[in-house]
């Protein structure tokens, strides 16, 4: 059974994943960090997000430092640390649950392994021009390491068409995507739009599952809203969903229960 099938069984049966994100406010050390909230306050604030998302339907939450401008290339030691104390008090205790840390790879895999978690989101192959500056992921070393740290089980969904970033190169996402899954073995191919809450085109989606072999998920990874998502849904086999989910449609406000609603009921409708 596959890493996704393991953590989705309902998939094997013909229902797609719906994936919220629990967007994590600036962490400390950052430069929107609320220091007189402190620690606690992230805690508060991610608890009341993830009980809407559950209550609301979702098939799973994954938690991100979406936060945490300007991103990271190299994370520190206290956003490791924060980051999975917050995971570990959030989680919830009858679905599956992801991590992901914008943006490196390495420390979205220890924040897994010590929350636990059952998959991981990241960019995990290819060379980008970004506004972080050069990007280079490295696949070899994080697949290594899942396995050298004992979580065979954990799931790695890897985000061919990256935010804030493109690639260098001529490879179209379908090819890029289409080598991506020999290569460098991810659970699961994402397909994103150009930044936080902007989709990508329908064509795009299409032309990477058409590709992509049929044993390997493609999840559509941002910009999911409840008046498209039948539309990205003849193609996608589940979704990522965050700023649809919250107050305005705005990413860094908080969750909307009236949001969750109609987008869990647009999404299984479809």
């Amino acid at each position: 059974m596959s890493r996704f099938n393991a953590i989705f069984p309902q998939f094997q049966k013909g229902t797609k994943p719906l994936i919220a994100m629990a967007h994590v406010p600036p962490l400390p050390g950052t430069p929107l960090y609320d220091s007189a909230a402190g620690v606690q306050g992230l805690v508060d604030h991610v608890k009341r997000d993830t009980e809407l998302l559950l209550q609301g339907g979702f098939d799973a939450i994954l938690f991100c430092n979406e936060g945490d401008r300007p991103y990271q290339l190299n994370a520190g030691l206290e956003a490791s640390a924060v980051m999975t104390r917050v995971v570990t008090e959030c989680r919830p205790d009858d679905r599956p649950y992801g991590v992901d840390f914008l943006w490196d790879a390495q420390c979205a895999l220890a924040i897994a392994i010590a929350s636990n978690a059952f998959f991981m989101r990241e960019v995990i192959t290819g060379s980008w021009e970004s506004d972080m500056g050069p990007w280079t992921p490295d696949a070899a070393t994080l697949l290594r390491n899942r396995r050298n740290f004992g979580r065979d089980d954990l799931g790695i969904f890897a985000n061919v068409t990256p935010e804030f970033a493109s690639n260098i190169g001529q490879r179209t996402p379908a090819q890029m995507a289409k080598s991506t899954v020999v290569s460098s073995l991810p659970d699961v191919i994402l397909v994103s739009g150009p930044m936080a809450g902007s989709e990508p085109d329908v064509r795009t989606v299409a032309d990477v599952r058409e590709v992509v072999d049929p044993s390997i998920p493609v999840l559509l990874n941002t910009g999911a809203k409840s008046g498209t998502i039948k539309e990205f849904f003849k193609y996608a086999d589940g979704c990522i969903v965050g700023s649809d989910l919250k107050r305005d449609g705005y990413t860094w406000n908080e969750v909307d229960p009236e949001r969750v609603k109609r987008f869990v009921d647009a999404a299984r409708s479809a």
